[in-house]
């Protein structure tokens, strides 16, 4: 009896092993399935993304293929500028000769001058004493405009900024107005005035209405609104003045906008075309940017190629100094309130 009941005893603890060893069977197959399972999703997953990153690859590829080939097509008129400077007189006659003497033919324009020569910009820097007034013309026009911006210009920015009196959303309207007006709406009263004034045939005529222009004071006036009010507060109450927060709080925290605008008004007034030509009539006072030699003739061509060369150049030194801030002038100028 005793026999029977230790052989029952040995037979349920077996049976207990086995069911148990039956479940953790069991549930490492399941596991394995679920672990299976998981890696078939994480390699779905990763293949979807592959494709993804596949389609984006291709999709850049093709816009900087887009990208190149309109940036080939834009800056062609500079490598056709810049090579012209430096070709001769007969090889520019062979190549352009069809398009400025009117002569049967086809014009040709090579990439690259066959016999490179400096005879036009000997000819523009030693033999054309006109060239010399004009571009000095040009940095009375520019710098004269610029520093009268600086001064004027991120005065009126700083109080549309920071300021309160009557009216003035009603005079930041008129000033956006006159901004978007183009010269050739205004030209008919600007002339009128400045004739008035006896400023027609000067270069103050010139200088003047571009110290009072509205573009840099909204490129300024974006900027200085990013100072917080806060901080003003608290220099006045540490005992500074007004003028004391203009020079020595506003203009350095605002500096890249004065920057950006500075850098825009010199691109804009260093290729003034219309103004010199409808304010000026002494060719001794005309800029740099109409200096135009007669093209109808080969033999002058070379010389508008490298005059266009030289005007070109500062112009492209300023943008690349200053094109940090450009972008940052604009991104603020697209920023609403």
């Amino acid at each position: 009896m005793r026999k029977k009941k230790i052989e029952d005893k040995v037979l349920e603890i077996l049976g207990l092993e086995i069911q148990n060893s039956q479940r953790e069977t069991e549930g490492f197959a399941l596991e394995e399935w679920e672990m299976e399972e998981e890696d078939w999703m994480e390699k779905l997953v990763f293949q979807k993304i592959a494709g993804k990153l596949k389609t984006l690859h291709m999709g850049k590829v093709i816009l900087w293929g887009i990208l190149t080939l309109l940036a080939i097509v834009a800056l062609y008129p500079v490598f056709f500028l810049i090579s012209g400077s430096f070709m001769g007189k007969d090889e520019l006659g062979a190549c352009l000769g069809a398009v400025i003497s009117g002569k049967q033919g086809y014009a040709d324009f090579p990439l690259l001058p066959s016999f490179p020569t400096l005879c036009h910009y000997v000819e523009i820097f030693l033999d054309s004493p006109e060239f010399f007034v004009m571009f000095w013309n040009s940095i009375k026009i520019t710098f004269g405009v610029l520093a009268g911006q600086l001064v004027v210009g991120t005065a009126a920015a700083w109080g549309f900024a920071k300021y309160e009196f009557p009216w003035k959303k009603g005079f930041f309207l008129i000033y956006m107005i006159l901004m978007l007006l183009p010269f050739q709406v205004l030209m008919l009263s600007d002339y009128l005035v400045l004739d008035r004034l006896a400023l027609t045939d000067n270069l103050w005529g010139i200088i003047l209405p571009g110290i009072f222009s509205t573009f840099p004071v909204f490129i300024m006036y974006r900027f200085f609104t990013e100072i917080p009010d806060s901080l003003l507060e608290s220099a006045r109450l540490d005992g500074a003045r007004e003028w004391q927060l203009f020079l020595y709080l506003a203009l350095p925290i605002g500096s890249s906008g004065i920057i950006a605008s500075m850098v825009l008004g010199f691109l804009e007034y260093w290729s003034l075309i219309e103004q010199p030509l409808t304010f000026l009539k002494e060719k001794s006072l005309f800029p740099l940017s109409v200096f135009l030699p007669d093209i109808t003739s080969v033999s002058q061509s070379g010389m508008a190629f490298a005059a266009s060369v030289v005007t070109f150049f500062p112009a492209l030194m300023v943008f690349l100094g200053g094109q940090d801030y450009l972008e940052q002038g604009i991104m603020a100028g697209a920023v609403k309130e």
